[in-house]
């Protein structure tokens, strides 16, 4: 592929050029209910071809892999980088790599009979039909095999393979006048062993569901708040990554001003890092879609801002280094700035120390939520009411809301237990990339609570 690739790019005089072939294999079950849903088996090759010159990007995508079709694509990516007018930007050089990354492992996933898949999905969907009062569920099984061949101007050629499978169960219950939802979602770059003996797993979503039913809904106010892992996960991604990506903060001149590097928002205890590095988490990998080297960031250090995530084409605006962090849901998209694993590092206090309040909420999962620079509103799944240090009764209807910036300085304990979430995240229309969420159990003080 490497000739192949090389032979292409030399047949055109560029400032800089880059090609990336992917091929895609998706298969998936799902349950509705008693009966099966959907199952698809999907199969896809193209290629993203980028061009730069006069400080602009002109990318065709072409589907017809002759070296024909390439070179065509090519010369008309030129003509659209050159059809803009100049720019005065430029990318920052990088030396010449090889480097080829296969699975051979995980790829075992995709050789295990569908069958086998469709009976593990089905008993856990008759886990979930067996709760008194569940009225609908749904059970998923999801595969996807990712192989990227990257070849650039600068002699950089990557292949790089991604194995990401997941199972995601969910039931709705009512009880005549009252309905509600529960939902849990498991996957990462493992193999199949990992997403078995999940039998617990699809209990505690009937569980939750049924308390559901019977929960009062919390009481407005002003709360000290614990934040479970999953929900300081999704904080730490929508609420504060989004706002690291340098896509937004260079053409916001108020969030330059917020996102300035050395800025201190939270205490000292809280750290925050996006990670790609970390292998086998849903957010792994080992080069971006640019062909640069991904490697671990400090996105809050000591509770001061640390840094930001580039692409060449932000790095180069930003006067920074380009981290690794332009991504692609695909072949049909060019890369741009995104997440990888992002997470709240771990800190000393154990779960016992963090409920010690008077008076408190323990906030449990992420239900939905928006953000808007530094506002945000998230719905939790449930909560359960904390009183002198201890955890009582489950409440519901829980959205928890404020300005990202004075929530990080009001933590003020973190804990020890680290967990990091596989999901999707979806920007400018390319949906759902894969990422981590992590975060340990976290103590936030004066958190406004909206509820009855």
């Amino acid at each position: 592929m490497k000739d192949f690739l090389s032979k292409v790019l030399s047949s055109i005089k560029v400032k800089y050029a880059d090609i990336r072939i992917e091929e895609r294999d998706s298969f998936s079950i799902s349950y509705r209910g008693k009966d099966i849903d959907s199952v698809a088996q999907k199969s896809s090759r193209g290629a993203c071809v980028r061009v730069f010159e006069k400080g602009n990007w002109g990318v065709v995508v072409e589907n017809n892999l002759t070296e024909e079709n390439l070179i065509k694509a090519l010369k008309k990516a030129k003509e659209i980088a050159n059809s803009l007018p100049e720019r005065r930007i430029t990318l920052k050089p990088l030396p010449p790599v090889e480097s080829i990354n296969h699975e051979p492992e995980l790829r075992k996933i995709l050789k295990i009979p569908a069958e086998e898949k469709r009976r593990l999905i089905e008993r856990y969907n008759k886990i979930l039909l067996s709760g008194k009062g569940v009225v609908s569920t749904y059970s998923g099984y999801s595969e996807v095999r990712s192989m990227k061949f990257f070849y650039s101007t600068e002699d950089r050629y990557i292949e790089e393979e991604r194995i990401y499978s997941g199972i995601a169960l969910s039931s709705v219950a009512s009880d005549g006048t009252n309905i509600q939802s529960y939902h849990k979602y498991i996957g990462k770059q493992k193999d199949f062993d990992y997403l078995k003996n999940r039998e617990e797993e699809a209990e505690e979503v009937v569980k939750i569901t049924l308390e559901l039913l019977k929960a009062d809904k919390v009481m407005s106010g002003v709360y000290d708040v614990i934040i479970d892992p999953i929900l300081g996960g999704v904080f730490i991604h929508e609420a504060f990554g989004h706002l690291s990506e340098a896509d937004h903060i260079q053409e916001n001149t108020k969030l330059k001003r917020m996102m300035k590097i050395g800025k201190q928002y939270g205490p000292e205890i809280l750290n925050a890092v996006d990670d790609p590095t970390l292998k086998y988490e849903r957010g792994y990998y080992i080069y971006d879609d640019e062909g640069v080297e991904a490697r671990k960031k400090y996105l809050i250090k000591e509770g001061k801002i640390a840094g930001h995530l580039h692409s060449r084409e932000t790095a180069y605006i930003m006067k920074e280094e380009p981290t690794g962090n332009a991504r692609s849901v695909g072949y049909s998209y060019p890369p741009i700035v995104r997440m990888s694993n992002t997470l709240i590092l771990p800190g000393e206090s154990s779960f016992e120390e963090l409920i010690d309040v008077e008076r408190g909420l323990y906030v449990v999962g992420a239900k939905g939520g928006m953000t808007q620079l530094e506002s945000f509103t998230f719905s939790s799944q449930y909560a359960y009411i904390i009183e002198k240090g201890k955890i009582k009764n489950m409440v519901r209807d829980v959205i928890l809301s404020g300005n990202v910036f004075e929530t990080l300085h009001n933590i003020d304990a973190i804990g020890d237990d680290l967990r990091i979430e596989g999901g999707g995240c979806g920007k400018e229309g390319q949906s759902p990339l894969p990422v981590g969420t992590g975060s340990p159990h976290i103590r936030i003080r004066n958190v406004v609570i909206g509820g009855k």
